[in-house]
């Protein structure tokens, strides 16, 4: 069929296009690669995005359907944005419609006009201030009046929703005669604010090198233009001031009249991230997490792609978002597993960013106290320049290492006499203790003392968690739920016991024995709620003595100034994982605790209670520190040819019954070699079939094979030819099955 046909992405994990024809009366000028289209597909219609414009279709023409309707006049996303979805889904090996779904909002990808809600400014009316006798008793109303007054020239409505406020507040306000709404199109401001609200922090000298070299590169004065892609790894211990430095270059990229996206990795991290650069910053910052409801999330990109936000903070899917003047990417704790997704498109939005840098022509920061061993190789091979920052901030000074064997030693919920007495020491001195327990819920095990038997997941290959607010039985990997055992289903004894300790065990006891101190437990279950984790953070931050327990929620990136003991109750799980990773998660994991004590002027202390005290892992990361883990692991690794020295991607396949997983990837196996033997891919290593380590996860079995080749284009050009034909193998539609590339979970 001749005449303009569209091929469409389509949320879709096939990796294919859609051919249409195109809409009624729609023009060939009207046409352009990026713009949704809505097209009827089956007995429905979806949203999807021209990726290309064609002549012609193999499809036959009476069989070609024809596009409802084109969504948008132009392009929806920018030019590089639009290189960085096709990048991704190839070298993630997914589908391009799935790839576009994750990058763009829901309303979006619903068909919803790319457009801010109302075109106006919610703005003080003259005589408006917080103590109004019109607002005394009506605190969110107050809120809303603090809010507008750090913007008198008037604050979008696109944006009230990043500041906690709602419109029914403000008409509220309005009709108060408190506040008025102004045209944003006819609204001039006379004189510009001034950049900062509050000054910077003076640098000391590791900070004041390191901007030096950011900002050399991001162009020295005001009115120069960046100097192009650059990348520096800014590896500073936990407390030396990296958030300063980040401030001070999003201020100069500021100045220049662009837009700073910074990435950090946890929703938890959010409020006092975006808190920090709003004390900072006048000009308008949004966030861009799962936490948002749909509209605010669109606000919140339409706002970024307009160039209204100056800095765009969000977690993983952020990297996505279109800016109107790109000029600095920073990524925060960029070690951190919580940037690699592990559903759908698995991609890494740390090295995502990385590659955008190098489209927009942009600089990009990568900050963290413990690096990725990629990013530290990285570093060895030039692609990206190191800045150090050795000395705590301020005053303060690095804690002091203890391990505590607990070999032979009676524990109480899972902790030592003398750690309890340390604790006692530092609350009754005015400070706040932090004990961390990676475990959530009361205990990791219920066991019959009678007959041995474990109350063990149905649908798992796991134990079920012990939990007791509410008391119930709960699997972390499938979530399923029952009430706790009675009698044991296997003899009918009634002595069931809680073995182990987990947050709520710990909480448990540490209430009972320091009665004068409140004891907060951080974790999962007590932070699902809407401003759980604010309102924790602001009693953390009131400086009252109190106990901190907590999974790694607690590790990352949080600044309790009065916290002088930081407890690690099992330090012993992660050396001796499976994962070739192991080692490393592990000094990460204890390295970003333990940096939580001593951030201010009190000293701290790291208590660490361990079975293996001599372990040699142990002994460096104590005494040495992170980077002597880091040095020795790389170097195992290249004597192994193990990431990144080298390049995976790990096939995974689940199925109702384990034989037809494990007859999939045996035949896809077979299909590799042959691909490998007929194309000439040399340097490939196919590893497998084998059980994963859980091999029942929420009542299906799963497999997976292992690719390792020594080049990543090697890599890439077996997955590119072996991969359609996995979609046609015979099995495809009875065996769940996924690629992960560069995989950082191996289970």
């Amino acid at each position: 069929m001749s005449g303009p046909i569209l091929q469409v992405a389509l949320p879709s994990p096939l990796r294919r296009l859609f051919d249409y024809s195109a809409p009624t009366g729609a023009r060939v000028e009207d046409l352009h690669v990026g713009q949704r289209v809505r097209v009827p597909f089956g007995n429905r219609q979806l949203v999807g995005v021209v990726a290309r414009i064609s002549d012609t279709s193999e499809v036959p023409s009476e069989k070609l359907k024809r596009a409802v309707e084109l969504i948008d006049l132009e392009p929806l996303l920018p030019e590089t944005l639009w290189q960085l979805c096709t990048w991704t889904a190839a070298y993630y090996q997914h589908g391009l419609g799935d790839t576009l779904s994750s990058a763009l909002p829901v309303l979006l990808r619903q068909g919803e006009a790319a457009l801010a809600r109302q075109d106006m400014l919610w703005q003080l009316t003259t005589g408006a201030y917080a103590e109004h006798p019109a607002v005394s008793r009506a605190p969110k109303q107050k809120q809303a009046i603090l809010a507008l007054g750090k913007h008198p020239h008037g604050l979008s409505h696109a944006l009230i929703s990043q500041w906690g406020l709602s419109r029914d507040t403000l008409e509220l306000l309005e009709r108060k005669k408190l506040v008025q709404r102004i045209s944003q199109s006819h609204h001039h401001t006379s004189e510009p604010l001034p950049l900062l609200r509050e000054a910077p922090l003076t640098a000391n000298i590791e900070q004041a090198a390191a901007l030096a070299q950011i900002l050399q590169s991001m162009g020295a004065s005001d009115k120069s233009e960046a100097s192009g892609f650059n990348a520096w790894l800014l590896e500073g211990v936990t407390g030396s001031g990296k958030t300063e430095v980040y401030l001070q270059a999003i201020e100069h990229c500021l100045r220049q009249g662009r837009q700073a996206l910074v990435l950090i990795p946890e929703i938890g991290l959010t409020p006092q991230t975006l808190e920090r650069f709003r004390q900072r910053f006048t000009v308008p910052v949004v966030i861009l997490h799962s936490g948002l409801n749909d509209r605010e999330r669109l606000d919140a990109w339409i706002a970024a792609r307009d160039g209204e936000a100056g800095i765009i903070i969000g977690t993983r899917s952020a990297v996505f978002t279109p800016l109107a003047r790109p000029g600095l990417i920073i990524v925060d704790e960029e070690h951190d597993l919580s940037y690699k997704q592990q559903e759908g498109l698995r991609y890494n939005a740390r090295d995502i960013a990385v590659y955008r840098a190098n489209l927009e022509k942009t600089g990009i920061l990568l900050g963290s106290a413990t690096p990725s061993l990629e990013s530290l190789h990285n570093v060895q091979r030039g692609r990206y320049q190191r800045l150090s920052l050795t000395q705590r901030a301020g005053n303060a000074s690095p804690p002091r290492f203890q391990c505590l064997d607990i070999r032979s030693r009676p524990l109480d919920a899972g902790l030592s006499r003398p750690l309890v007495q340390a604790m006692g020491e530092h609350l009754r001195q005015g400070n706040q203790v932090l004990v961390f327990i990676n475990r959530r819920g009361f205990a990791p095990t219920l066991m019959c003392h009678d007959c041995g038997w474990i109350a063990e997941c149905k649908r798992c290959d796991a134990r079920m968690t012990v939990h007791q607010s509410p008391a119930h039985l709960h699997c972390h990997h499938c979530a399923s739920q029952r009430a706790i055992d009675r009698k044991c289903p296997k003899c009918n004894g009634e002595d069931l016991r809680p073995l182990g300790a987990g947050t709520e065990r710990a909480e448990e006891y540490l209430a009972s024995h320091f009665t004068d101190f409140p004891v907060l437990r951080i974790d999962r279950d007590t932070m699902s709620r809407k401003q759980a984790m604010q309102t924790m953070l602001r009693r953390i931050q009131s400086g009252e003595p109190c106990v901190l327990v907590g999974t790694q929620m607690l590790a990352k990136g949080h600044h309790f100034p009065d916290v002088t003991l930081v407890a690690i109750l099992d330090a012993d799980g992660g050396l001796f994982s499976a994962d070739f990773r192991g080692p490393e998660r592990m000094a990460q994991l204890i390295t970003q605790v333990a940096g939580r004590a001593g951030r201010a002027e009190k000293p701290g202390q790291v208590l660490i209670q361990t079975h293996m005290a001599e372990h040699p892992l142990l002994i460096d990361l104590t005494e040495h520190g992170y980077a002597a883990i880091a040095e020795r692991e790389l170097a195992a690794r290249q004597a192994s040819q193990l990431p990144p020295y080298s390049f995976i991607a790990l096939l995974r396949a689940e199925a109702n019954v384990a034989a037809l997983a494990n007859q999939f990837l045996e035949e896809a196996c077979e299909q590799a070699e042959q691909l490998c033997e007929s194309s000439g891919f040399t340097g490939i290593e196919l590893l497998g079939p084998v059980p994963s380590p859980m091999e029942r996860r929420a009542g299906r079995f799963r497999a997976q094979l292992l690719i390792q080749a020594g080049q990543r284009s090697v890599l890439h050009q077996l997955l590119h030819s072996w991969l359609p034909q996995l979609e046609q193998h015979h099995l495809a539609r009875k065996v769940r099955w996924s690629i992960d590339v560069d995989p950082l979970d191996m289970f």
